[in-house]
């Protein structure tokens, strides 16, 4: 193993490198802070808060033809970021990145749920990939601006929805230097098919308020593959409910009652109703007796279903206080 005198010479003394880093993030937290820097975070934080995108002078710029804003910004980023990699190429990127064979993401901002990514697109890594077998349709609205480049890609939409799946058009579409493409997640998604060279996209993105689960769907058919909780919190949620159940914490169904009978996402309600009923079937069955009575709620149905199934299989939960038996 050849190992290079500077990485044998951090070995004793890091000291270099935490400067070299500590410049790399005040480099970047300068930027965040300077008028323009503090004005995109401002607009990313409305446009999450819901603002229409037209009512964001900043962000707007970045996705109008032929303005220059969406240049000038990236080659700004890129002009400090390189120019300090150049003097220390041990130095690590501060701002959020990620990379595999085809796909390189840097994340020039963040705020809440709406982001600001810069992505290069490989087309010779690409072409190493298998060829889509699945689309997923999530709950975004995204913005993209090819900078350079060229893509051939797939929009995929749906045209009508079946229980167990849908129904898709498939579109084939060039994107070309200068182009804008805007799309809502849960009704169009777009697979990168074929390019020539690297594919430089300009990409803003932000959850769209529903919290509609992200869905997959087999291509050949349509059908459902799979399906997750549409905001990072109901999947945390979600993953405490089902820690809970796992753990055995009886203790806790009270609380998986409350957050089933409470407002929001109805998969995060369903799950916290599951967990709380093997946890504590009297506890358990109330709650679900009490959704069942609502008629305005979207788990009515189901857990008038699930609670006739339980009582079918198990008739002393007639016996369970709050049950109209």
């Amino acid at each position: 193993m050849l190992i290079r005198p500077e990485l044998t010479a951090l070995r004793a003394d890091d000291t270099p490198q935490r400067r070299i880093q500590q410049r790399l993030v005040a480099q970047s937290a300068n930027w965040r802070q300077s008028a323009a820097g503090a004005q995109l975070e401002a607009e990313l934080l409305a446009l999450a808060s819901g603002a229409a995108l037209d009512e964001l002078p900043a962000l707007a710029a970045l996705f109008t033809p032929g303005e220059p804003d969406a240049a000038d910004l990236v080659g700004g980023v890129a002009d400090w970021l390189l120019g300090e990699l150049a003097a220390a190429p041990l130095g690590q990127v501060p701002l959020r990145h990620q990379c595999d064979r085809a796909l390189a993401t840097l994340v020039l901002a963040r705020c809440h749920g709406a982001s600001l990514a810069l992505q290069a697109i490989d087309g010779a890594g690409l072409a190493l990939k298998p060829a889509a077998q699945s689309v997923t349709f999530a709950a975004n609205e995204h913005w993209e601006r090819v900078l350079a480049g060229s893509a051939m890609v797939d929009q995929v939409r749906i045209t009508a929805r079946r229980p167990g799946g849908i129904e898709l058009e498939r579109v084939s579409l060039r994107l070309a230097e200068g182009m804008i493409v805007h799309r809502q997640g849960r009704e169009a998604a777009q697979i990168f098919i074929r390019v020539p060279g690297i594919v430089v996209l300009l990409k803003l993105q932000r959850f769209d308020g529903s919290a509609a689960p992200s869905c997959e769907y087999a291509l050949e058919d349509g059908r459902l593959l799979h399906q997750a909780a549409g905001s990072p919190r109901d999947s945390r949620l979600e993953l405490t409910a089902a820690l809970l159940g796992r753990m055995g914490r009886a203790d806790a169904a009270p609380l998986l009652a409350a957050m089933a009978e409470e407002e929001g996402s109805a998969h995060l309600r369903w799950q916290a109703l599951r967990e709380c009923l093997g946890l504590d079937s009297a506890v358990g069955f109330a709650a679900l007796t009490g959704l069942a009575q609502r008629s305005d709620d979207p788990l009515a149905v189901p857990a008038g279903a699930l609670r006739a199934q339980l009582l079918e299989t198990y008739p002393q939960l007639a016996g369970v206080a709050g049950c109209p038996a």
